[in-house]
């Protein structure tokens, strides 16, 4: 079993050590064992464990839904509670699919607005004194 330290993991996964120190502490990733002159050492499967995290991360998980994960992957996982989790993970996804296109949707619309239609709502929102009203 090859052993690294945590500069070690961190240039074989490209996360920062601070990261890995932030994830120990969020209990993220579980505490290593440390050697006799202290340092944590950090065997091969924690190389799997923070592609996971960093996978998670890319695909809209928080901290705290992949905390939560590596603890139920930790203990024995329910496949289907699993397929519940990432169900679950997909319908937020398409809800924000779906607020997004409407976002699009208002921006396109306004391009197709004349200059004199924004012109005059911009003026609403400027300042008037009350000598001119």
């Amino acid at each position: 079993m090859t052993l690294m330290t945590r500069g070690e993991l961190s240039n074989k996964t490209g996360v920062s050590t601070a990261t890995i120190r932030y994830y120990e502490d969020q209990h993220i990733l579980p505490s290593p064992k440390r050697s006799p002159n202290g340092y944590r050492m950090y065997t091969e499967d924690y190389l799997i464990k923070l592609k996971f995290i960093q996978d998670a991360k890319s695909l809209g998980y928080s901290l705290k839904e992949i905390r939560e994960i590596m603890e139920m992957l930790r203990n024995e996982l329910d496949p289907t509670k699993l397929k519940t989790i990432v169900h679950n993970k997909m319908e937020e996804i398409e809800d924000r699919i779906n607020r997004l296109r409407e976002m699009r949707n208002l921006l396109a619309n306004l391009l197709e607005t004349s200059d004199q239609e924004i012109q005059d709502y911009m003026q609403s929102f400027r300042v008037r004194n009350h000598d001119e009203q």
